[in-house]
């Protein structure tokens, strides 16, 4: 992994709204209708197209259009690099506690003796 991903930033910048996580969630059951992903926001259809340009554009969501209906499906496995870049901080800050840990243990061993 670089260290600017840019793809990880689209995917993060995603994420870091609560209309589009909610959004996600809604789509987690099954494709579901732009008008039906609008309704329970109580936002303006432009401005829920919006949110789910910038989710295509993480790769989190397709989008199908059928006629006058246009669909949107999660890609649930768009979740994978954010998941990978967590367990990796995840691994570095165990690692780093763990070292502490022994080196508090070392400190107050040495203060016993």
């Amino acid at each position: 992994m670089t260290k600017h991903d840019p793809n990880l930033s689209l995917l993060f910048h995603a994420l870091a709204d609560p209309t589009r996580r909610s959004i996600l969630t809604r789509l987690a059951g099954t494709p579901t209708r732009v008008t039906d992903l609008a309704d329970p926001t109580g936002l303006r259809l432009p401005t829920v197209m919006r949110h789910l340009s910038v989710l295509e554009e993480a790769g989190l969501i397709t989008t199908a259009k059928e006629g006058r209906t246009r669909t949107c499906t999660l890609v649930p496995q768009a979740l994978e690099p954010a998941r990978t870049w967590l367990d990796e901080q995840r691994a570095i800050w165990e690692a780093r506690l763990d070292r502490l840990d022994d080196y508090v243990m070392t400190l107050m061993k040495e203060r016993e003796s």
